[in-house]
């Protein structure tokens, strides 16, 4: 994973010089994603009648590149466009340097089919089909035989071929890069299908257009700014994004009705952790001790073995596993249990409560984000991916996504299933309730589920992607691979309904998948462990710390007129307010603080889940702990509007929150 920047459509009377000095002072604030090198290219408007000329293949054709690229000495006309590329060097870290320009081709009677540099782009995150896809366009009439072994090169071809769109849907992986086509002066950018990697799009206020992989990079150069939508791509022809990933369970009428199949759903995962193994330097797994992370490593580790007995172990022979916690905290004990079980050489990291405390100024820096469980999860992730990072290590593999895409958050407990509501469910009884082994109605949940995974780029992506790349490493989440995506999200979501009784807690389906006892993944403890966030598994301490450390930095006056502060989004508890002012501090435009959404949550919850059950009222903390149904859950004094009860007292006239 990467850093990548484009000013696209600057003023014409903007010099080669300062816009090269503008590329580089920005793209510098990107540089901890890319540590590796640096790459900036200047772009010159495409003359007038360029990219008009066809092969007789019909494959549009450039007038030359160089006569189009300007060069360092700015030689070649008006630079119009910029483009940075800050690399983290893990596919082909020898010759895989960025901005990526097309490979001249010729097809077999010698005809050119692609012009040399006729497309540039720059890329962050890894393409993991790219194999295949040369393949396929080979058998396509489109053989590409590319300039490096970058699995990103794979773009250019597929652009060329089916367009931008086009090529999207054809990749699996997580992506967001930028492309320019030096034949017609277009340009465009594009997301992948959840949004794991960052990207943002802004206006400068001379009408230029921006983006980049951090907010940081523009900033303080665009008043206007918003996240890339995710499966979405942006063209310079309609100024407008286009949506490229429409899979059938996000549009589908009704409720998906595809019994679990138990293999193919344990298939479908093994091939996503896989695929993410592709990997030409040291790498390593987050091992929380929670479901999630531990059959990601479990998985991982089968695999792995495989590849070291036939001889195909390049960098590594054994698998390294990564956790973190305060001293004595339910994630270190529950990963050791996992890492001794799958056989991975274990590294446990503690902090202390003063260096979390320490670093949350730095969290908010480098995650862009003024989100409480955010930056509750972040903080100690962010601690551990400098640890991992210097032991070399520069790739993880993690495992967000499952809770989002399998019910698997505590609230889930609360879903209606429809059970004691005769007469609201078409032709449904309550006398009918034999002939259901499962809830009869999951309506609510699968809308529940299908909202998370749509905002997982906001908080468990962005969390992810950029705590770690804070020291340039990179996570992938293999739960969220797009396949593994259609075969979960197409199950019919009242097989992740929970019903204690019956036996079903939250990801049922999974657990149930992986428990085969004549070859265990994990140990029957691991396997069947109760949710647990990772703000909480950490340790149940660190969010009290926060808490009290915000109380004491936050007046009561202060927090009294925080709507007249914070007029947007406005902080309900006095540890939203403390992360808000550092955000506020960072990052001062009102845009800035648009790109993260209003809206109350329990135990991360959407808004629509605060309905579903009376004993959520005064309880929309984001912690799990929240919800009674939490084995350490808070007392019935817990009350998570007491700051805001507080500022504004009874007979108060006050502000409203």
């Amino acid at each position: 994973m990467c850093g990548i920047l484009g000013i696209f459509d600057v003023p014409p009377n903007t010099s080669q010089s300062e816009l090269r000095k503008k590329l580089i002072e920005c793209a510098r604030r990107l540089r901890h994603r890319g540590p590796d090198w640096s790459g900036y290219q200047l772009l010159s408007r495409a003359p007038e009648g360029a990219g008009l000329k066809k092969s007789g293949s019909g494959t549009l054709l450039g007038i030359g590149a160089n006569s189009l690229t300007i060069s360092e000495g700015g030689a070649r006309g008006k630079a119009q466009h910029a483009i940075a590329h800050e690399r983290l060097a893990i596919m082909d870290p020898e010759s895989g340097a960025q901005p990526l320009f097309a490979a001249a081709q010729r097809g077999p009677d010698g005809t050119v089919t692609v012009e040399e540099a006729s497309v540039i782009v720059a890329a962050n995150g890894e393409i993991y089909n790219y194999k295949e896809l040369y393949a396929e366009l080979a058998a396509d009439g489109f053989a590409y035989a590319p300039k490096t072994g970058s699995d990103c090169e794979v773009l250019i071809p597929l652009y060329l071929k089916y367009g931008l769109e086009g090529a999207c849907a054809k990749l699996r992986g997580m992506f967001s890069f930028i492309l320019y086509d030096q034949r017609t002066g277009f340009y465009g950018a594009a997301r992948d299908h959840i949004g794991i990697t960052s990207l943002y799009i802004g206006r400068g206020p001379d009408g230029s257009v921006w983006i980049a992989s951090e907010l940081k990079a523009m900033a303080r150069d665009c008043p206007s700014l918003e996240q890339f939508k995710p499966g979405h791509c942006w063209r310079s022809d309609t100024k407008d994004f286009v949506e490229w990933y429409t899979p059938a369970w996000r549009s589908l009428e009704g409720l998906p009705a595809a019994p679990c199949d138990y293999g193919k759903l344990r298939e479908a995962f093994e091939k996503a952790v896989e695929r993410r193994m592709m990997s030409d330097v040291p790498w390593g797994v987050l091992l929380s001790g929670g479901l999630d992370s531990s059959l990601v490593a479990s998985v991982a580790q089968r695999f792995l073995k495989k590849k070291v007995a036939a001889g195909a172990g390049q960098w590594m022979s054994a698998l390294h596993s990564f956790s973190v916690g305060l001293v004595g905290s339910p994630d270190l004990a529950a990963a050791a249990k996992a890492a001794a079980h799958i056989g991975t050489i274990h590294h446990p990291y503690t902090f202390t409560l003063q260096e979390g405390l320490d670093a949350v100024a730095e969290v908010v820096h480098h995650l862009e984000t003024y989100d409480v469980t955010t930056i509750r999860a972040a903080t100690p992730m962010f601690l551990m991916a400098r640890k991992i990072k210097a032991m070399g290590v520069k790739m993880v593999l993690s495992g967000e996504g499952a809770d989002e895409i399998l019910a698997g958050y505590l609230y889930f407990h609360k879903a209606p299933d429809g059970a004691a509501k005769e007469g609201e469910i078409p032709n449904f009884k309550g006398s009918d309730l034999g002939h259901f082994p499962l809830a009869p109605d999951a309506g609510e949940l699968f809308a529940e589920l299908k909202d998370k995974v749509k905002q997982l780029y906001i908080y468990d992506c962005l969390r992810a992607n950029k705590s770690t790349m804070a020291w340039g490493v990179e996570a992938r989440v293999p739960f969220l691979d797009a396949d593994f995506l259609d075969v979960a999200m197409s199950i019919d979501p009242r097989e992740k309904m929970i019903d204690v009784k019956a036996g079903r807690i939250e990801k049922y389906i999974l657990r149930k998948a992986f428990d085969v006892p004549e070859d265990p993944y994990l140990p029957k403890e691991i396997l069947w462990r109760q949710k647990e966030q990772f703000s909480d598994g950490v340790g149940y301490g660190w969010i009290d710390a926060l808490r009290d450390h915000a109380e004491a930095h936050v007046s009561d006056h202060q927090f009294s007129v925080a709507p007249h502060r914070f007029a947007y989004n406005t902080p309900r508890t006095k540890e939203a307010y403390y992360y808000r002012q550092i955000f506020d501090s960072l990052y001062p435009s009102l845009a800035a603080a648009q790109t993260i959404p209003e809206g109350k949550s329990i135990a991360c919850s959407t808004e629509r889940a605060l309905k579903w059950d009376a004993s959520f009222e005064g309880r929309a903390d984001q912690s799990g702990r929240s919800v009674g149904v939490h084995v350490a859950a808070y007392d019935a004094s817990f009350d998570a509007d007491a700051d805001t009860k507080k500022a504004v007292g009874p007979g108060d006239v006050g502000v409203a929150f």
